[in-house]
């Protein structure tokens, strides 16, 4: 003991005598060194979650090496003793600990990061919640931390590439009154919907415009059919649950989001301008009649540069543990990069939870609304009612851009607009300034719930909503409008039209829920319900043209002169309505013994009165097993693995999802007659009745595996899924008789997706100052149609995607039965003749003219399916600094690039063209023909997000946080594609095709403020 006391005082730095060994020995000089002044100190502070700034209660706050601490109390707060060279730990279940040092702080405020892996974590399934560690199926939860920064135009844009095997597209990038193209696992139905089933806050079908980025808490996505079974007939195509925030108890306490945000174009078409257009006069090759005199750059002509969308949210929350609330506004001003392309939104949710009867009856009441104008002329639009797509963007402005001569003014001399004249051509700022087409929207959702505790595990439930969803377009072309010209059937006066829609649905579910532990070592829970659900739509639309002025625009329709001058084209009225209704009886029982033996079964009951008097009901059972193996006695000293789990799931599911009445026979009207001197409506049968319509039905297996390794420094999950849909719907042809119409939609074929899943989570470094985590998503999948006949039935294949005129070049896409979903189909390219013209491969090898081909000739040629999905986000934190940088990818898949079929061709002249017309496909003289010529490999990976954020630590009793962000969104693509933008529609059908109308993909630039008060 002595000789370690002397070592102790020799080698200690500021020993007893103030002396180290240098000081001692190494100039035999006797140094004073001052002592540290050690003084005790009282720090206070608060304790709250990264996640959502809320105070944390029971956190430990230990002084590092000793056994002396406090925890906090419900509203996060702490007060220690400590020494200012003390070091303090804080750590809390469930979340990262830190350590604090003290120093000359009075005051340490902190929040604390939940751990990414953690196994308690608790998430929302169907009708219910699960344990991380208890699900057995393929269930992807994303909570709001880790949602994609930046301003969202659509919720769903916050989880794009977080979830593998969740395809989300936005076609017309950030065009405001666009929506996204949502597929999961692969294209599951011929006719039916393609979509997951959306549930908000228990809401099946719910409104996703009535959803705003910082009033959402997490998603979940129920992705194979043993997770998505219980919600029966819509669940084919996966589920979506989404939960908003609630209220909690604490002191009252206000949040505030708002960005500002700026649209640029990422990639502007390679087209001639005017110098270049004349160029051609000079050469010869455009005759020199068509220089109009002016130099005009169309494209940029549409183009908004001065947009700037702002965004605010301001949210309340507070109250105790038997009554809380969270209510917040918000106001929306989205510009989009066309002109009169905008939506303004306003609104807002309230949330109220109470607890009553000594904390026996628990009561849960949401309320959302948005109001919404809508400027949907930009871009182009589409007007007609008779189509699915009426009211949606075409970019058909910007297609009219690029082939409008590049010499023709704007204006007349007169300062009409000038209008260029040829097939199907029009001057597109003529159509901004002389149209209108707004929509005014209004969106509603009220719903409660209402929880009953018995006693101890034994609960009942009772759920209502009701979801209504109106709007009304007004339109109006004016008497200088184009269409309306002297010389046509409008006769120089203007139109006007409007359009009332209104969608409502009501829902009822009652659940029972039984929870109990058996001998410590079962735990059961089982749950059981009864759900109801009606909808209903009504639309209505009437226009009237023959006005002979624009004062009153669309606020007289009753003005125009068509009603009574009959060599103007007839008014036009229509109303309809519809309605379907759901009715089902659901169960669910887990199982889990010592934490190691999992086991789920599920069956739902359901019937719809979409289907056929002799199918009306359906049962949709599911059943899934886990094996947490590093629970295993045997793997208690291993050091390797923190968990292991190995998964199987069976489910079947359903699709419902087509239009009302399919079954049944059903009149429309038809000509007229007359009698005694009276003209009579007819009415007929409009489609064939079917009796046997049933659903679509879905069969799915899914095997799994979850990890976490390296004292959970990597963990993830793999799965492999396949799925056969049968009874897949389609029209057929019918034999006339006995059937009244040529067309029956009935249950035929079947189709097979399988894929592979794999995510990642790292945190390759992680310390008290800064952390780096890394998550990777990727996905494989593979889809082929199985059977398109049946004995009765017969359809050899399907085509889809036709080209658009000019010329008759047909559909490019085609299915059949064992062809991959997505195959294009037509001729091979073989090269040209010396002058110009195309030459193709013919079937036996030989080659031959455009004109010479058959359809022996054609074959299959690419596919526009991706087979690989991947993500990649980075997370880093240095101190108050935060960084996300988000890449994304798709690959092993071909695009046809029409824009190239018909703009890179001289034949498209006297219209304007693409400079590569004259460079690389200069050896083109021959019209525009369909071929692998212009399919191109769309392999791609986008910087898509990369957002840096600095959070201000405040000490005030004000200001809770405050945090500031720059993020910009699709900042560079890499890829090999020639055309605008590889990222296209790759649900449906119609995949890999680059169409000739488009709006303009963008980069966006977000500046943005998150504050708590």
């Amino acid at each position: 003991m002595a000789l370690t006391g002397s070592l102790a005082v020799l080698m200690g730095i500021g020993g007893p005598f103030g002396l180290s060994p240098i000081q001692a020995f190494g100039s035999m000089k006797i140094k004073t060194i001052p002592s540290v002044n050690v003084q005790q100190q009282t720090i206070t502070g608060t304790v709250t979650s990264a996640t959502d700034q809320a105070p944390l209660p029971g956190v430990s706050v230990l002084i590092k090496g000793s056994t002396k601490g406090v925890t906090t109390d419900e509203n996060g707060r702490f007060q220690i003793e400590a020494a200012n060279n003390d070091v303090l730990v804080f750590s809390y279940i469930g979340y990262i600990s830190t350590e604090q040092a003290v120093g000359n702080r009075t005051t340490i405020n902190l929040a604390l990061r939940e751990e990414s892996n953690n196994l308690e974590e608790v998430v929302v399934v169907g009708y219910g919640t699960q344990k991380r560690n208890e699900i057995n199926s393929a269930v992807a939860n994303v909570k709001s931390e880790d949602f994609n920064s930046g301003g969202s135009r659509s919720p769903m844009d916050l989880i794009q590439g977080k979830v593998a095997g969740l395809n989300i597209t936005r076609t017309q990038g950030n065009n405001p009154n666009s929506k996204s193209s949502i597929q999961l696992r692969g294209i599951n139905s011929l006719k039916g919907g393609t979509a997951p089933l959306v549930v908000i806050d228990g809401i099946p079908g719910g409104n996703l415009d009535l959803l705003q980025q910082d009033d959402i808490e997490s998603f979940s996505v129920l992705k194979d059919g043993s997770a998505a079974a219980i919600y029966g007939t819509r669940a084919n195509a996966g589920v979506i649950l989404i939960t908003t925030k609630k209220g909690k108890a604490g002191e009252p306490r206000y949040d505030y989001s708002s960005y500002i945000q700026h649209e640029s174009v990422a990639k502007k078409p390679d087209y001639m301008t005017a110098s270049d257009f004349r160029s051609l006069i000079d050469q010869g090759i455009i005759d020199k009649s068509l220089d109009l005199g002016g130099s005009t750059d169309m494209y940029e002509e549409l183009l908004k540069k001065d947009n700037f969308s702002h965004y605010h949210n301001l949210a309340a929350s507070g109250g105790t543990e038997k009554s809380n609330y969270r209510a917040s506004v918000f106001f929306n001003d989205a510009q989009g990069i066309a002109k009169e392309n905008t939506k303004r939104q306003f609104g807002g949710r309230i949330n109220v939870n109470q607890k009553g009867f000594q904390d026996h009856l628990e009561m849960q009441f949401n309320l959302a609304a948005n109001i919404s104008k809508a400027n949907l002329l930009g871009g182009g639009i589409n007007d007609d009612l008779a189509s699915a797509d009426y009211g949606t963007t075409t970019g058909s402005d910007f297609d009219q851009a690029i082939q409008r001569n590049p010499t023709a003014p704007i204006y007349n001399p007169d300062g009409s607009f000038l209008e260029v004249q040829g097939f199907d051509n029009y001057n597109p700022l003529a159509r901004l300034a002389n149209r209108i087409f707004m929509r005014d929207q209004s969106t509603i959702s009220g719903d409660a719930r209402f929880t009953y505790n018995i006693m101890d595990g034994l609960k009942v439930s009772a759920f209502g909503s009701y979801v209504r969803d109106e709007y009304n377009d007004r339109r109006y072309r004016s008497t200088a409008d184009w269409d309306q010209r002297p010389e046509g059937q409008y006769q120089g006066f203007g139109y006007a039209a409007k359009a009332n829609y209104l969608t409502w649905s009501r829902t009822f579910e009652s659940t029972i829920d039984y929870t109990t532990t058996i001998a410590d070592d079962h735990s059961i829970n089982a749950t059981a319900g009864y759900s109801y659900q009606y909808n209903t739509l009504e639309k209505f639309n009437v226009n009237n043209n023959g006005f002979t002025n624009d004062a009153m625009l669309d606020w007289d329709l009753g003005g125009g002169g068509a009603l009574n001058n009959t060599s103007l084209p007839k008014p036009g009225m229509g109303s309809f309505k519809d309605d379907n209704t759901l009715v089902a009886f659901f169960g669910r029982v887990n199982y889990s013994y010592l934490g190691r033996y999992s086991a789920q079964v599920v069956l739902r009951h359901e019937g719809s009165s979409r289907f056929g008097a002799n199918n009306k009901w359906g049962n949709f059972p599911a059943a899934s097993l886990g094996w947490t193996i590093s629970e295993e006695d045997f793997m208690k000293d291993n050091n390797f693995f923190n968990n292991l789990k190995l998964r199987a799931g069976f489910g079947v599911t359903g699709n419902q999802d087509i239009a009302n009445y399919q079954s049944l026979l059903t009149l429309s009207t038809g000509g007229t007659y007359l009698m005694d001197g009276t003209y009579f409506q007819t009415f007929g049968p409009s489609r064939n009745a079917n009796p046997n319509l049933r659903w679509e039905k879905k069969t799915e297996w899914n095997l799994g595996v979850d990890f976490a390794i390296l004292n959970n420094r990597l963990s993830g999950s793999i799965d492999a899924y396949n799925r056969l849909t049968t009874d897949l719907l389609y029209d057929y042809n019918a034999q006339q008789p006995a059937f009244v119409r040529d067309k029956i939609l009935t249950n035929v074929g079947s189709i097979t997706n399988k894929g592979i899943e794999l995510v990642l989570s790292g945190s390759p470094i992680k310390n008290d100052k800064f952390t780096w985590n890394i998550d990777f998503a990727g996905s494989y999948q593979s889809n082929r149609l199985k059977e398109l006949s049946s004995d009765l039935f017969q359809a050899n294949y399907l085509e889809f995607g036709g080209l658009p005129s000019p010329g008759a070049l047909g559909n490019t896409i085609r299915l059949e039965e064992g062809g991959k979903v997505g195959n294009f189909y037509g001729k091979r390219f073989a090269g040209f003749t010396d002058d110009g013209k195309w030459l193709f491969y013919k079937a036996d090898g030989s080659t031959g003219l455009a004109s010479e081909m058959n359809n022996d000739d054609l074959t299959i040629i690419g596919n526009g399916v991706p087979k690989f999905n991947v993500s990649l986000n980075n997370s880093l934190r240095y101190k108050n600094f935060d960084l996300t940088v988000l890449f994304r990818g798709k690959l092993g898949f071909d695009i046809l690039n029409t824009q190239e079929l018909y703009f890179g061709n001289k034949k498209f002249l006297p219209r304007n063209i693409f400079k590569s017309a004259v460079t690389k496909h200069n050896q083109i003289n021959d019209d525009p023909q369909y071929s692998d010529y212009y399919l191109e490999k769309g392999d791609f990976i986008k910087l898509d997000n990369v957002t840096l954020g600095y959070t201000f630590k405040l000490n005030t009793n004000y200001i809770r946080n405050l945090r500031v962000y720059a993020s910009g969104r699709n900042l560079a693509t890499f890829t090999g594609y020639s055309g605008l933008d590889p990222e296209l529609q790759d649900t449906g059908f119609t995949t890999g095709i680059d169409s000739r109308s488009f709006y303009p993909r963008t980069r966006s630039f977000t500046l943005g403020v998150n504050v708590g008060f």
